[in-house]
């Protein structure tokens, strides 16, 4: 049986247990292992160019299925999932054969990337170790994931890569303000000012995190993650309006149809901006603003759907413990990815060339 069945089987699970784990914002520590026992975090990932074509596609049509279906359960545990999953790719890109070893066997991988407006990570050798200083901060499953994939500037300046495991004497503090949406990805601050590494640590070399065009086109995970939120939003509102009169008048109608098709244009791009990220024969560029464009046509979607659900539902929709509030809550937090001006400009830049 493929994963992605698997996922959907706990689905309904998922569903059941995120309103508690909002609630008190915690760890959907239930949710990931139950994804690590269906093979959920150990997915084949299309990641080598030495599989064929029909082998890649059906990596990355599995892999784009978990997320959503994932995201679809629980966005904050599709979030984690989805976090694990990019830093595996990153270790299978650049890794050694034994970072490759351990990010197969890792019990939750993180993906930390983001410094403090001070005092960011910064790593220095000492002998045979590595000695780090400063934090990170936005680092969803601090406190709970096993090993962390950061970024930290080396004595020349320069970024690399680190696979550190983690209880090596790191400092987890929450955030000083919290997150309105996404509370159960547990999103703190991690300070590993003391912290010392051994130098296989290090992943890749200068720069490789940076190296495009897996630095931007990953993003297509986070949109299928995005997707499957959207995907149980929209069959929410549907059942909210069901049970009476309302979703006869026209203009409700009208309006649904407006939102179907925004989820439907979200899904099509997330599958058009997969195939893109995947497939080595592309100019990188190409590959690039494809999913850029992708990743913003799956916010507008999303933006826009969430408006016409409240628009049609009233204050219900923001009534605290609803289902249609907490996840509209989670998909405008987890949304919010960097840089989207720059990423529009140089997507439209590429295709009007």
């Amino acid at each position: 049986m493929p994963v992605s069945e698997r996922v959907a089987a706990l689905v309904p699970l998922m569903r059941d247990r995120a309103a508690g784990l909002d609630r008190v914002a915690d760890f959907p520590a239930e949710d990931m292992a139950d994804l690590r026992r269906i093979g959920a975090l150990t997915l084949a990932l299309p990641v080598t160019n030495a599989d064929p074509p029909s082998v890649r596609a059906l990596h990355v049509r599995e892999l784009e299925a978990v997320l959503t279906l994932t995201g679809s359960g629980n966005l904050a545990t599709g979030r984690i999932l989805e976090a694990h999953l990019n830093a595996r790719h990153l270790i299978g890109r650049y890794g050694t054969a034994p970072q490759r070893r351990l990010g197969d066997e890792a019990p939750l991988l993180a993906l930390w990337v983001t410094d403090p407006p001070s005092g960011g990570l910064r790593m220095r050798r000492d002998g045979a170790a590595i000695v780090l200083s400063g934090g990170k901060q936005f680092c969803s499953a601090a406190g709970h994931a096993s090993h962390a994939l950061v970024t930290a500037e080396d004595e020349g300046g320069r970024a690399r890569m680190l696979l550190v495991p983690l209880r090596c004497g790191e400092r987890v503090t929450p955030l000083p303000a919290p997150l309105a949406g996404m509370r159960a990805s547990v999103t703190g601050a991690v300070d590993f000012s003391g912290c010392r590494v051994a130098e296989d640590a290090v992943l890749g070399g200068p720069g490789d995190y940076l190296r495009e065009p897996d630095f931007s086109a990953g993003a297509w995970r986070g949109s299928a993650v995005a997707l499957g939120g959207l995907t149980a939003l929209v069959e929410l509102a549907v059942a909210h309006l069901r049970g009476g009169t309302r979703l006869d008048h026209p203009q409700m109608l009208a309006r649904f149809g407006h939102i179907f098709i925004a989820r439907d244009t979200a899904a099509l791009w997330v599958r058009r901006a997969g195939e893109a990220a995947e497939d080595p024969t592309r100019a990188c560029q190409d590959r690039v603003a494809t999913v850029g464009l992708g990743r913003l046509a799956v916010e507008a979607a999303c933006l826009e759907a969430m408006t016409l659900i409240q628009q049609s539902i009233g204050l219900a929709a923001f009534r605290q413990g609803d289902p249609i509030e907490r996840i509209g809550r989670d998909l405008q937090t987890y949304l919010r990815q960097p840089a989207r001006d720059a990423v529009l400009a140089d997507a439209a830049a590429w295709f009007a060339r």
